[in-house]
């Protein structure tokens, strides 16, 4: 999906009352809007910040750290100043002392398709380039040890594993909202939160293309892939989310092997030119003249499939001929003329559809530029169709006001996949059988790091005994022991040690091919830690949080 080359960053005046977490997809009662706010971008090298105005010349000034106040853990107000340890020792002596029992948990906070129209959505746009930006600055929150980020032109959905569930998502939120400009109140009315085992089925329904607007649509599992890509050597990128979105990835290869879901019209791209043709008073591209704007990915596919229709004469407009020149070398007996973007506004003056999908994060065709374009032909209906699959938006919204123009955006796919929807859901009723074994597979590998540090503290403990005792054993032997008679002792040592330890470790781990559940191998843990005294002062999430917030006051 396009995206834009930096995302946007603005504050809002206030911060509106706290979003509170849900079990489902159910958004809050409305909430009223706060006035607009100042909108900053975040350019590549270095990271600067822009106030925008009408003055299109207006001075960059240096970034403040923009995330600076997330250190807070409650409140509502930006500027808080970060949560001493003096609160956080309240917090663990309130009821049920939650704080410090908790478990981390992953947690999916986003926005997509289906909750929240594309006028948001890109507001909230991430490119790829700054996701692992992104990562680093989420996993700088206090509660927050992991993150990814999945920006799409369908959705933009942040997956952390959080150290305190509503504590994280607070954060997450707030957020959210600063690099937006988004009021915290508004994101509440059309995010979606998902815990643990609920947002590892939405992950794997994603990469499966089962939540996309194109049933079983190909190219999300590609950008699935580029999540996992983008965060190798991130530090934010961690065991717990780099092993979710990579079994992801095997979750929507088996799907698509195993269903035939992806057959036919499946992506974003190809349902594009289909909504295209159902505009056409002749339903052919034979007599058509096409502009496609843009050649990257989306542009190549919308190429490929606008041929596979029957449209035999187009020009595409790019920044740079080699993509263009490429594309050609695999289509025959097809005529694609290459144009730069300075003649971009005189080819759409000529054309009849125009195929929008850059990273441009400010739209290429104003209402002003379309209104002064010569009619289109009779056979168009005296109408220019303007098929815009970018987001942030390439067309701008107000040019569909014009009685010389239509305009179409990513929201206005859903037309086009109704023809075979039934058919579709068939398929997807047998994808879904195949990510409910996957997601018990997955979900089996994560609870089984939970015992992790007790396995290492029990074997740990066992080999300082082992140690202590052969050392004890070889002193008494005195000088005329043998290095063969030495290391005899030391296997020894180590098969008594191995053996005694077989019996515990079987039962601390959870690899999901036993009847064990996973309340019966903590139940276990505990048991373990208790007998042998491996608990620590301190639990493994407090330290943690400890850390983030000695590092937040320096």
């Amino acid at each position: 999906m396009a995206a834009s080359s930096g995302f946007t960053i603005s504050f809002a005046t206030k911060m509106e009352s706290n979003c509170l977490p849900h079990a489902h997809r159910t958004l809050s009662s409305s909430v009223a809007h706060l006035p607009p706010s100042p909108v900053r971008v975040f350019n590549n090298n270095p990271l600067r910040i822009k106030t925008a105005s009408s003055d299109r010349g207006s001075a960059f000034v240096p970034r403040r750290d923009a995330f600076a106040s997330n250190a807070l853990v409650r409140g509502d107000e930006v500027g808080m100043k970060p949560m001493n340890f003096a609160a956080l020792d309240m917090l663990k002596t309130s009821a049920a002392d939650r704080y410090t029992k908790d478990r981390s948990c992953i947690v999916v906070i986003g926005l997509n398709v289906h909750t929240a129209p594309v006028e948001m959505r890109e507001k909230l746009s991430i490119p790829e380039a700054q996701w692992p930006q992104a990562i680093s600055e989420l996993c700088a929150l206090n509660h927050i040890d992991e993150a990814a980020v999945l920006s799409t032109c369908n959705r933009i959905e942040i997956y952390v594993v959080a150290l305190s569930q509503q504590r994280g998502v607070k954060e997450v939120t707030d957020w959210m909202s600063k690099v937006s400009g988004v009021p915290v109140s508004e994101l509440c009315q059309h995010q979606f939160l998902l815990y643990n085992k609920d947002a590892t089925n939405h992950l794997f329904e994603v990469s499966a293309g089962l939540d996309s607007v194109v049933l079983g649509e190909g190219q999300i599992l590609a950008q699935v892939k580029q999540v996992v890509k983008s965060g190798q050597g991130v530090p934010g990128f961690g065991r717990k989310v780099s092993g979710l979105f990579k079994h992801a990835i095997t979750v929507g290869k088996r799907v698509r092997s195993e269903t035939n879901i992806s057959t036919g019209s499946v992506s974003v791209s190809s349902a594009a030119v289909d909504l295209a043709l159902m505009k056409l008073l002749e339903s052919s591209y034979a007599n058509v003249r096409v502009l496609v704007v843009g050649a990257g990915k989306m542009g190549k596919l919308v190429i490929k499939h606008l041929v596979a229709r029957g449209c035999t004469k187009m020009v595409v407009v790019n920044r740079a001929e080699d993509k263009v020149a490429a594309i050609c070398q695999n289509i025959k007996d097809v005529q694609i003329t290459y144009k730069p973007l300075s003649e971009m506004s005189a080819c759409a003056a000529e054309a009849d559809v125009v195929f929008t999908s850059t990273a441009s994060e400010t739209p290429l065709f104003l209402k002003e530029q379309v209104q002064t374009f010569p009619p289109v032909s009779d056979q168009m209906g005296g109408k220019r169709l303007f098929i815009d699959i970018s987001v942030p938006r390439n067309v701008e919204s107000c040019v569909s006001d014009l009685e010389t123009a239509c305009v179409f955006n990513v929201d206005d796919l859903k037309e086009v996949v109704e023809a075979n929807k039934e058919d579709r859901l068939r398929k997807s009723m047998e994808a879904q059988g195949i990510i409910k074994e996957e997601v018990k597979q997955f979900e089996a590998w994560k609870d089984s790091l939970e015992t992790v540090p007790t396995i290492k503290k029990l074997r740990a403990y066992a080999e300082r005994i082992r140690a202590s005792e052969v050392d004890k054993c070889l002193s008494r032997m005195g000088d005329g022991i043998t290095k063969e008679e030495k290391s005899a002792i030391y296997d020894l040592s180590m098969s008594i040690v191995n053996k005694l330890l077989h019996g515990p470790m079987q039962h601390l781990r959870c690899d999901g091919n036993d009847n064990q559940s996973l309340n019966e191998i903590l139940a276990n843990m505990h048991a373990l830690n208790r007998i042998f005294g491996l608990d620590t002062d301190m639990s493994e999430l407090e330290q943690k949080i400890r850390a983030k917030m000695e590092q937040t006051q320096k």
